[in-house]
This record gives C-alpha cells, structure tokens and sequence, in this order.
C-alpha cells in the first residue's frame, strides 16, 4: 500500500511577506511548466496540469470549473504558422471589394428609395470571408473535398462583388441589386435565395438560426453518405457563418450538442462577434465571446478565438502581458464599442487608465494605438485559426472572431448602433471611404457612384482567380449533376391497388408498408432515407429497424435489451434510418440535407420524413419555407393526421390545419390521401416527378391511424391515377342516377367514412349521394386559380375550364356540393367562386378535444349525421326540399340545434 506524503503545516508570515512569497512560488510553477512545455511539449503539459488537478480534488481542494479561457487569442503569436499569401495584394482586392459592396447597396437606394441592403455586416466581415475565398473554401473541382459554405445572408453585396471582381457578373447585373423583374435583365437577389439564383447560391441563411441548424444536419449527411458509401470518403468541410446577435435564435444552439456526440469535425462555425445586433449591442454589460466560449465548450466543441489584433502582441509578449489581461477581463462590451467608435483618443484615455497600463504606451503615438485593431480583421490570425479548424480532429470547432460592425465606413456606421440600418453614404463620406481604401476613382466617379474593376488582366483579378483554380473553381456555385435513378413503374404498386383483401389497415401502415418494400427495391432503395424525430415505434416503423439499421457513427457499441427479438433496436456505422430523438427541427434539417442531396453531392437520396402532423407545419413551418427555397425533394409525411383520428391526445396534438399551413408554400404539393392505392400512387408519381423529371417540388402528404378495410382501386386506373394527382376523381356513383334528390359528397382521408356513411343515410330522405375522393384541395384550388387568371387575360377567347368545374359541372354531377374534412372548412372554401354553384363545406374548425373519434366527430360537426343535416340544407336552399324535412331530420338524428358552434368553445 502507498502512502500519500503528508501535506506540510502552513507557516506563519506576515501579510507582505506572504504576498512576496506567493509572487514567487507561483513564478516558480510557472517556470517549472515552462520548461515542461519546451521539453515535453502541449500534450505533456495538459497531462501533467490534469494529473495536479486530480490530486488536489482529491484532498478536497475547491478548483473552481471555468468554462472560458482568458480573454486572448487562442493561438498565441509564437504558434502562429506563416501567412501564405500575398498580404498587400490581398489588402488591395478586398479593399476593392468593400468599394463595390457599399456602392451597389449605396446606388440602389439611390436608385429607389428604400430598396434597401446593408453595408455594415460585410465590412465587419471582409477578413474572414476573403481569407476563406482565397484559401480554404474548395469548389466543385476539389471532388469529395468540395466545401459547403454557409454564409451570412446580409452580408450578400460583398459576395456579389467578389463575383464581379472575378468576372461572373457585369456592372450591369450589380446595378440591378435586389431589381429582379428588371426588363432589362436579371438582377441580383436581396440575400442567398437558391429559387431566385439556381446556378450561384446553394443555401438560404437570412432566416436566422436556421443556416447554423441546417450546416450540422447537412455536415452529419456528409459522413452518413460516405459511412454507407453512397459519396466517396473525403476531408469536405461545411462552413457557417453566423454573427453574434444570431445566436440569440433557439435553432443557433439547438444542434451544438448533437454534433459534439457525432463527431462532427467536419463542421466550422465561424461566429462574427461584432458585438452589435440591429437595435444596439448584443451584450453591452458582459463579454459575449466569453458567453459564446462557455456556451460552446460545455456543449464539446474545439473553440478558437480571435479577439486581438497583431499589434496587441507587443504588448502581450512583454513583462505588462498579466496586466493587459487582467484590463481585458474588466472590459465588458459596451466599453469596447467606444473604443471602435471614438478611436485612439478614447482607448488613451480609457483604456490604458493606470499609471501601469500608461507606462506600457509611454512611447506610443496615436497612430500606434489606432493599430490596436480586433482579431477579426487581422488575416494573419484569421488565417491561424481556420487552418487549425481544418487540422482538428474528432469534434466540431467554432472560430468566434471579434470584429468591428461597419469596419471602415465611417463615423456614420463604423461601431454606431445605427450601423445595421445604415443604407445610404452622403458625397463626402463616400470620398473618405475611398481614401481609405486607397483607389483611383475620381471625385466625379466617386459622386456618379461608379463601380470599379481593376481589369481582368490586372494583378488583384488574376490572384483572385488563381487561388480559385487551386481550391477547385468559383464558390458560391450550385451545380445539378445526379445519376438519374431507374424507379419501379406501376406493377411495383399493384398490390396496394388490389386493396387490403378485408384486413383493417390504416393509411399511416401502408405507408409503412410502401416504404418498406421501396427500401428493398434493388434500383433505389439504397437512395431511400427513412427519418423519423423518436416515433419509429408509434408510427409502426420499428419493424424496419433490425433491417435497415439506424445510423450511428459509433456503430453499436452495447447488446441492446431486446437483442432476442424479432424487432430488436439495431444501430450501425452503414444503418439506413435516420432516427433524431424529440427534435422536429433537427430532423426537418436533416430531411433538407437528404433533401438536396442531388443538387450538393450528386447523390439523388429521397428522404421520407415521418412525424406527427400537428407538429409539422405548425413547429417546422420556417424550415419547410427554407427547403423550399432550396429547391429539396422528398416526402413529409404528417402521421396520425386530422382533428378527429388521434384519439384522446386533444388539443395539442390534434391536426387540423397543417393543410393550410403547407398551402402556402408554392412548390409544396399537399394530399391527403384517404386509400392506401392514393398514397402509392402519390409515391409513384412524385419519386418520378422529382428524380427523374428533376421537377422542382416536394411533397407533404397526411396520414392516419385509424384501422379500415382498404378498398381496391376503382375501375379505369388511368382516370383515377390522374385524378389522384390532380387532386380529385369519382370514387363512387350515386346508385340512383334519375332520383329527383342528387348530392355530391366531396370528403378526403379520415372524412370519407363520414361521406360514405351519410350517403347510406341520405338514402332515407329520397337523396341520391355520389362520392367524390378529394386527395388535395390545394391542387384543385390553384388549378382554378390559374383558369381563372389565363380568361381574365384573354377576355375575347373561349373561358378554359377548371379541372374540379369541369367534373362537378350540373350535367354530369347534378344536386348539391357538400365537402366534409378533418381539417378547417376554409380548404374546401377556397373553391367557392370557382364553381357553378355553392359548395357547403364541414370541418374541424377549433380545439382539439380528448376524446374517443365517435364523440370527436360529433364535437366537430364532421360525422355522417351532420353530413345528412348539410346536404338537406342545401337541397332546402335550393328550393329542393322544404324546411319541415331538414327540421325533421334534426330530430330523427339527434342533433341539437341550440348548442354552441365547436370553433367557440
């Protein structure tokens, strides 16, 4: 057994000779580590600080954790590697850069007035982007090292005008900055928007937050594609760039710890701490790197800072180092801002505030002090940290720079809390900002606002498009080039046509089952990615799991407690599904890697992302918006669908309005599928439509839980194929097709056993009820729309027909429009206005209820008795039948008519 040596009796000193003693003894520790460091190097150092560290918490020493480092760079001058570049050459180019930036915001608003732009984001982050540009950012040549790089959405004006410098664009085009129905051509989008510029941008980022989420899910899709060996294994990295008042989003932080547990070390973040969100500064009482550091290290990631310029390394390499350190600590932000703001006078008098801190400038001049510049706009420490982002290993890294908000503009918007607004220069700063970026404009071109290009031929266009050949061509650049998969035809899905042969199966099953026997397909079922947010086993998913195995980098590392199952949890580095754990966003982004795929890697991968519906539209809607921006493709599939099939869950949880939600997203196709040959069919047809037509478009689709007989396909497949697409087909004649009495029942997924079971009843009263299966009043309503828009633009040519005019038109649908759904009326009521005559419309308006689906239906006023009661209505308003007969039928379907409306209650 050893002994622990004892620790020795403190002496008694007095209190000067004490703080002598202590000076000493701590210069002694750090000698000693100092030559630990040159002998043994970093690694041997942190072993032995670890090993101090346990032994004092072992005898009870109270080491308090710290979360942030001191407020220094994180890479001392002295490991700094050499610049490669052409430093002077590098500081002309962006400075030529900065000049066309701020003249395409500055002339558009010129221009016309409130146009808007912004010119402070990109002058704060000029560095940080052109050290990437010149020196990280790879292209589409680099092959499996291509990067995907995530940029700022308001600091677009300089991407612009790097494009321009390289010839991608022409003055013309800047000149139409956020112009683009310009007649004379196009013109340039306000921010990154892949639907506006297919060929240029690859991500929209202007909805904040999002873009960080979206580069983890998308850097996670990197290594599951190479893991399941779908993408050849390279070193690609994503690249984010946020600024700091971003992070302030929930979505900024929602991802960080799900990288750190994936080992995402091929993730960058680069944070812009310019230290000012719009409205003033982002923490003005604190330091938010010092926040951001802590944030990020707890949640185990590798933080770099760059806070300091080189300049400060005269004074962090001398004897006054601890006291400059310790005069840091005190700084909060706010204080800093001043300094950016007012210059060398103020960081004077203000900074260096004791006679200590006055003797370590005694021989500087202001122009000295005005060097003492932030780390962000230093290339050499810029340069620093990206190089040790892309050497790290085993963990994402977050580089968080600190800048000056409006760097370079003047004292209009440099550090000003305005600076974010700022869109306009007045003459006489515009001319400052030209001396100080050192160009050959005159003061005539600078007050026409002329752009200026120093000539394809000059030195700054060829550096620039060197270094561009070298990291594989021009970024940003979106490029489509996918192998067009081979996908099943129609007998792939014949027997979802044939029906379910009497077995109860609900939709939300064949689903499931669709899905299944897609991932088995030889041709595209590698391409099939499942998604689910921690609903496999609700969903009736879990059987797929011990097939396709759920992805994990880790492999699995344990024998799960169903091991002896037939459905055992099954994890592997090479697993198919994608199962997020309870976080619909995170797996909304990571169905927008899936989802885009073909465009970023050219691997068309076909996500299904399933999830309860409620929590669809509604939760993911902002990132829905984005996928669609991006052109992605793909399923969302909204399980346990409606107001009225998710027994007792109430009002949470019951979808009544993710219809409408989806509505408004244009190349978002909704259904809502009532039969499984409906589902398979939207399958089909939407795979085709996607990946091999290449169509611009995805797909949500409802599904429910509730257990039915599925009916066969009805005869003429073609008629009803198209109809399904379409939105509408006739899924079942009314028997009796002379009866003085005629209804058309219009109803869709949940609702159509409603519809079927009032036709039956409606039998009793003399009514003839043909029903009509509605798989997307979306489909129907703009189809209508856009009959109704081509007669009003050809006023003297024959009126076209809409689709869903020309099927109920009153020859071949007689009787009265009646629609029931279990979403809100307002779906169906968009067709009023485009038909021949009124459409009476039920539905699910209100909160959801816990409850069991009859008395739910019945709440809602969306059952088969309150089918009967509209359809007799509106045969009474149409002087069909009279007022005694839908009073009688009130009584003999115990309706009471007094109660109040469910929207109400």
């Amino acid at each position: 057994m050893t002994l622990k040596p004892p620790i020795p009796p403190r002496v008694s000193l007095p209190d000067t000779q004490r703080e002598e003693l202590n000076k000493l003894e701590t210069q002694e520790w750090i000698d000693s580590l100092a030559y630990v460091l040159a002998d043994g190097g970093r690694k041997r150092s942190a072993e032995l600080l670890e090993a101090l560290d346990a032994w004092a918490y072992d005898r009870g020493v109270p080491i308090e954790y710290k979360q942030s480092t001191p407020y220094i760079n994180t890479i001392s001058s002295g490991r700094q590697p050499e610049y490669p570049g052409d430093v002077e050459l590098e500081r002309r180019i962006r400075n030529i850069i900065r000049w066309n930036a701020v003249v395409m915001v500055v002339k558009a608003n010129k221009a016309s007035d409130g146009i808007g732009g912004h010119l402070a984001s990109y002058a704060s982050s000029a560095e940080l982007l052109e050290v990437g540009f010149n020196h990280f950012f790879r292209g589409h040549g680099a092959g499996p090292n291509r990067d995907l790089v995530f940029y700022q959405g308001h600091i677009s004006p300089g991407i612009y005008s790097r494009s321009f410098l390289e010839g991608r664009f022409d003055e013309a085009q800047l000149n139409r900055f956020r112009r683009e129905l310009s007649p004379d051509g196009p013109g340039l989008s306000s921010y990154p928007h892949p639907w506006l510029m297919p060929d240029y941008w690859e991500f929209p980022t202007v909805s904040m937050g999002l873009g960080t989420l979206q580069a983890i899910y998308q850097a996670r899709f990197i290594k599951y594609l190479e893991n399941r060996g779908l993408k050849e294994k390279g070193d690609a990295k994503v690249w984010a760039f946020m600024g700091d008042g971003e992070m302030d989003e929930p979505q900024s932080v929602a991802g960080l710890r799900f990288a750190a547990y994936e080992n995402l070390d091929n993730i960058i973040f680069v944070l812009n701490a310019n230290l000012q969100r719009l409205d003033g500064p982002v923490r003005a009482n604190s330091k938010v790197i010092q926040e951001f550091e802590a944030l990020f290290r707890g949640a185990g990631w590798n933080v770099i800072k760059v806070v300091w310029g080189s300049k400060w390394d005269e004074l962090l390499t001398q004897e006054g180092a601890p006291l400059i350190i310790q005069r840091f600590e005190k700084m909060v932000d706010g204080e800093s801002q001043r300094y950016a703001a007012f210059g060398a006078k103020e960081l004077r008098e203000q900074f260096f505030n004791t006679p200590e801190l006055q003797q370590l400038i005694a021989e500087w001049q202001d122009d000295d002090l005005a060097q003492l510049n932030r780390g962000g706009h230093d290339v050499h420490k810029v340069y620093a940290a990206y190089q040790a982002a892309t050497q790290h290993k085993g963990s994402p890294t977050v580089i968080i720079t600190r800048t000056v908000k409006g760097y370079g503009l003047g004292e209009s918007a440099e550090a000003r809390n305005v600076a974010h607004q700022v869109k306009k220069l007045d003459a006489s700063a515009l001319t400052a900002l030209r001396d100080l970026l050192e160009l050959p404009l005159t003061d005539e071109q600078v007050e026409h606002l002329e752009f200026y290009h120093p000539g394809m031929d000059s030195p700054e266009v060829q550096y620039v498009l060197k270094q561009r050949e070298k990291l594989g061509g021009f970024v940003p650049s979106r490029v489509v080039d996918y192998p067009h998969p081979t996908v099943p035809d129609g007998k792939f899905y014949e027997e979802f046509a044939a029906g379910s042969g009497g077995r109860e199966v609900s939709t939300t099953m064949a689903a499931v089952s669709i899905l299944a026997k897609l991932l088995r397909d030889k041709e595209i079922g590698k391409y099939v990615v499942p998604i689910v947010p921690d609903e496999a086993r609700t969903f009736g998913m879990d059987a797929l799991v011990p097939r396709v195995g759920i992805y994990s980098p880790r492999g699995q590392t344990y024998t799960p407690v169903d091991s002896g199952s037939l459905m055992y949890y099954k994890e592997a580095v090479d697993g198919q599904m994608l199962e997020e754990g309870i976080t619909e966003d995170g797996a909304m982004a990571s169905w927008i890697a899936a989802g885009t795929a073909y465009a970023h890697h050219g691997v068309p991968t076909i996500p299904f992302f399933m999830l309860y519906s409620m929590f669809g539209m509604q939760r993911v809607g902002d990132l829905v918006w984005a996928a669609a921006d991006q052109r992605a493709r793909g399923f969302i599939l909204g399980a346990t669908a409606g107001r009225t099939t998710l027994a007792g869950e109430g009002l949470q949880h019951q979808d009544g309005n993710s219809h409408l939600q989806a509505y408004v997203v244009p190349n978002l196709k909704a259904y809502d599928p009532a039969f499984a040959y409906e589902l398979a069919v939207i399958f089909e047809q939407g795979i085709q439509r996607m990946f091999v037509d290449g169509l611009d478009e995805f797909y949500y689709v409802t599904i429910d839980n509730e257990n039915e007989v599925q009916p066969p396909m009805p005869q003429d497949h073609d008629r009803v194929r198209d109809g399904v697409m379409r939105g509408m087909y006739l899924f079942q004649p009314a028997e009796d097709k002379k009866a003085k009495l005629q209804a058309q029942l219009l109803a869709g997924g949940p609702a159509m056993g409603a519809a079927l079971e009032a036709a039956e009843l409606l039998k009793k009263y003399g009514v003839a009820a043909s029903i009509w299966s509605v798989t997307s009043y979306k489909e129907l309503h703009q189809d209508a729309l856009l009959s109704q828009r081509w007669n009003m633009l050809h006023p003297t040519e024959a009126p076209k027909e809409s689709y869903v005019a020309g099927l109920l038109n009153e020859k071949d649908a007689p009787g009265v429009l009646v629609s029931v759904s279990d979403y809100v009326k307002l779906g169906a009521d968009g067709l009023n206005g485009h038909l021949s005559r009124k459409l009476w419309t039920l539905g699910t308006d209100g909160f959801g209820r816990s409850e069991a689906r009859t008395e739910l239906r019945d709440f809602f006023e969306v059952d088969a008795k309150h089918v009967v009661l509209a359809t007799l209505y509106a045969l009474q308003r149409e002087g069909k039948v009279k007022g005694e007969v839908v009073a009688q039928a009130l009584a003999d379907l115990g309706i009471d008519p007094e109660r109040e409306a469910p929207v109400l209650r």
